[in-house]
Order: structure tokens, then sequence, then C-alpha cells
């Protein structure tokens, strides 16, 4: 029996005296939360716990490198990546592991078994159109069959295979056979294309207009993203190819926010969109953008609330033309995959349709905001109320990087050194033959 400080140290008894209503959560993720209180992985431990049946030699079975191309929604997830602790949503990654799992494609859910990568990670709400992820996968082809290009008409049908396992907001809908040598879904990708949907009521698009070119071109971004000592960030510096907004076509009265480049940070996308809403807004004039990307002048982040996270699509990933991406070619499972997210679509377009009836009835008109009110666009479409914007420049800002880089490596040792005195105490305690009392 371990004694009670190493409850504490692994933060096991505030997980359960927290605050969580579990009786809003599913049973998978109840165990998954017992999994994590033994010490085990969240979403991995979860489905690793099961038996399997009819398990694949994978030592003997042929394996070969696969790209995959996919598209999500992402409101009903915890983001792309995996996570190892609980969470209230499952990821869109765990959903594709578990089917994959599921055909016996691969040996395990942890990644690592399979070689895995991403394009580029997305966080919770972010919908994706064309993500790419790169794995080791089963093969059907012998490993003299997979040596000749020819034979792949005969490999596994990997789209149809997982659509049919995937919920129906996640559709794989392409694959690359034979990715080039050290292929890499992050580090092979040349370029990203996001884009941030919002409507134009309420704000000077030419100032926005005006504003977003200013990103383009190599900058340090540290004032448009999350600075987080944790990640141990040092080079914030990345390069924009195109920063515009464009009318969303088909849907009058909305706009994009539509931005290229080859690689970017933390929240960087939304930070950007909250900046070029103040300008829309005529909170902030268009040059706070050359002004904040000056970090001479500037080296600290004003404080800020980002944009929120359901206008956000990673659109596009963007390789060379070596990573020649098919899509599914059997009729009456591609119909059977349309079909499915037909469902989707349809429903979110009928619950579109009945809300404006609700809307319609409720808001009749434009909000009449309160005198000496000021409401905040914040991509959400109800905004926050506030007294008076106070000018960016003239806010609290975040401490540099730097900083709060050392400040998290000195937190760490503390801690480490902390734990290593506990552990010591508990081992003589032990040793002596004292009984740990909880």
């Amino acid at each position: 029996m371990r004694p009670f400080p190493s409850l504490l140290k692994n933060h096991h008894l505030r997980l359960l005296m927290s605050d969580t209503d579990y009786r809003k959560w599913s049973k998978p993720q109840l165990i998954s939360r017992i999994l994590q209180l033994e010490g085990k992985s969240g979403e991995l431990a979860l489905m690793e716990s099961k038996p399997r049946k009819n398990e694949v030699d994978f030592s003997t079975a042929t394996i070969r490198q696969i790209a995959l191309k996919f598209s999500y929604l992402g409101w009903n997830y915890q983001g792309l990546a995996v996570q190892r602790e609980a969470t209230d949503l499952p990821t869109i990654e765990f959903k594709i592991l578990e089917a994959l799992r599921q055909c016996r494609m691969i040996p395990s859910l942890n990644p690592i078994d399979c070689a895995f990568s991403r394009c580029g990670r997305t966080d919770k709400g972010v919908s994706a159109m064309n993500q790419v992820i790169g794995l080791n996968v089963r093969s059907r082809l012998t490993p003299e069959e997979l040596e000749s290009p020819e034979n792949d008409i005969k490999e596994l049908d990997y789209i149809n295979i997982l659509n049919q396992l995937l919920p129906s907001d996640i559709r794989i809908h392409g694959v690359c056979l034979r990715p080039p040598k050290g292929f890499d879904a992050r580090f092979s990708c040349r370029g990203r294309h996001y884009k941030y949907v919002f409507q134009d009521e309420g704000l000077d698009l030419e100032s926005m207009k005006k504003a977003a070119p200013m990103f383009e071109g190599v900058h340090d971004f540290r004032n448009f993203c999350k600075v987080d000592g944790a990640k141990q960030m040092t080079n914030y510096t990345r390069a924009v190819r195109s920063s515009q907004i464009l009318p969303l076509e088909g849907h009058p009265g909305y706009y994009v926010f539509d931005l290229k480049g080859t690689a970017f940070l933390w929240h960087q996308v939304r930070c950007m969109v909250a900046i070029l809403l103040m300008i829309g807004q005529g909170f902030e004039s268009p040059d706070i953008v050359s002004k904040l990307l000056d970090i001479q002048s500037h080296p600290q982040k004003p404080v800020y609330v980002m944009a929120h996270d359901i206008p956000l699509v990673l659109y596009d990933c963007i390789y060379d033309d070596d990573v020649n991406f098919q899509p599914a070619t059997n009729a009456n499972k591609i119909l059977k995959s349309h079909q499915e997210f037909r469902g989707v679509y349809y429903d979110y377009h009928l619950k579109y349709i009945i809300s404006n009836f609700m809307r319609n009835i409720v808001m009749p008109g434009p909000i009449q905001i309160t005198a000496g009110k000021q409401l905040h666009n914040t991509g959400d479409g109800k905004g926050k109320f506030a007294n008076k914007h106070v000018k960016l420049l003239n806010r609290p800002t975040v401490e540099e990087p730097e900083v709060l880089n050392e400040k998290w490596r000195k937190k760490r040792k503390l801690i480490a050194e902390q734990e290593s005195k506990e552990e010591l105490q508990e081992t003589n305690g032990i040793s002596n033959g004292d009984v740990p009392s909880i």
C-alpha cells in the first residue's frame, strides 16, 4: 500500500474531488476515468483493456505505409489528437484508431506501434476538410506482390472499410498507397490552408481587408498565439503566404478569413481573427497588426480573448505531387458512405431552418445595446459585453516566452525534487516496517 502523499502527488485525489458531473458521462468515458485513476492511459487504455478475438499475428503480416485524407466536423470531439487523460468527448484520432484496430489493420491503439503521424493538430470544436495522417497498416498483398504498384488493385479497400466503422461526421475520402520514402504527414506537408467563417454584420470589411495582408511574410507571431511555458517553445517565426478577407460563395452576408502558410502556432489563427474582428468593429486601427508584429517594440503579448473555435476549418493540407491520393472505387460502398453523411448534413440543415423560425419570432429586429455598453464580436454569434474597449497596447501583457519558459523549468525542478524527497521518505518508512496510513 502506498501512503497518502503519493495520491496527492499523482493528482488522483484532486480528480476524485473535482466538481465534474459524472452522471453525464457514458460508460466508456467512466471506464476511461477509472483507468486513468489507476495510472493507465485514458483513451488508449480504454480499448486495450478489452480482450481481442481472432487476433492477427502482426509479426508475420505484410505491413505497408499509407497516407489517409479525411474530413470531420469538429464540434462533437475533443480535438484531433488522441488523449492520454480522460476527456468529456472522444477525439477524432481515437475514433480512427478504434476503427483501424477493430478491423485488425493495426496491432494496437498506441500510435507509436503503427508509426502514426498527423499533418495539423486541431483543437476542440475545429473542423477539417482535408486532414492527413500517415501510418503503417496490414496489407492483403504478399511481400513480393507489394514490390509492384500493379498489384495495388488487389489491396484492401481501406477507405470503405474504415468509413463503415467510423462515425458519420468523420469521412475518409482519399488514400495514398505509396507515399515517398521517409514520408511524415507533418514534416512532409508543404503548406496549410485555413478558413475562418464570420458574418459581416456590424463590421467594417474594408478595414479588415486592409489589415489582413499585413500578416503576409515571415514574422515572429508570439503576439498572435497562446504562449505556454510547458511547451518550451523558442521559435515563434512562421511564414504566411496569403492572408485575405473573401466573400463566402453562396452565402450572402458571410465572409471568410482565408489564410495560407507553411505552419502555424498554437491558437495562432484564432488570435489573428480576434484582432481582425476588433479592427472590423472600429476598436483598433488596421496598423495594430504591424505594431504587434514588431516584437522589438512590443515583445509581450497583450491580454485578449481569442476568437471562437467552431468557425475555424483546416481546409487543406498541401503536399508534393508524389503524394498521390486516390478516392474509393467501389460504387455501392461509396453510395452508402455518402448516404451516411447526407443524414448528418440533412439533420444540421433542418436544425438551421427550424432555429431560423425561432429567431424570427424571439428576435425579429437587431439587438439594442444598452447605452454605455459595447458588444465585442468574438465569432460565436453572441459576443461579449464590456463597458469600454481598452486599446491593446494599453492592456496588461503576458510575460515574454523566454521568461515563461524559465519559470516553468524552475517549477518542474522543484516538483521533481519534492517528488524524489517524498519517494525517499516512503521507501525509508516501508523498509523500517512502518505501516502507511490513509
